[in-house]
């Protein structure tokens, strides 16, 4: 029996997973304490591959305008603001954690 799994996530309505990432996004906003490094270290992910992610879903920006969507302010200027230097405990979870994405 050849039967193809459906993901429940394409189930939600574009309206609906589009007001989730909204949220998601002005919530990271909020938490400047949940810096990149931690969240790469954590998920494989961060503010700036949500940017990047927006670009690939077709939006009509640049990296540097898709940076500033997201963490509502041009990305340099979060980065002087918020960002602190990577430990190289950070770095090595988030080198870890990387790891995971490519076995996905």
């Amino acid at each position: 029996m050849n039967s193809v799994a459906t993901d429940p996530l394409d189930a939600i309505s574009d309206a609906v997973a589009a007001a989730a990432f909204r949220r998601l996004v002005r919530h990271l906003r909020r938490r400047h304490d949940a810096g990149n490094i931690e969240l790469m270290g954590l998920a494989g992910f961060c503010r700036n591959c949500l940017a990047d992610w927006v670009i690939d879903a077709g939006a009509p920006l640049d990296r540097p305008a898709a940076r500033a969507a997201i963490h509502g302010m041009p990305a340099s200027e979060w980065k002087t603001r918020f960002q602190q230097e990577a430990t190289p405990e950070q770095l090595r979870r988030m080198d870890e954690s990387l790891k995971k994405n490519s076995e996905m």
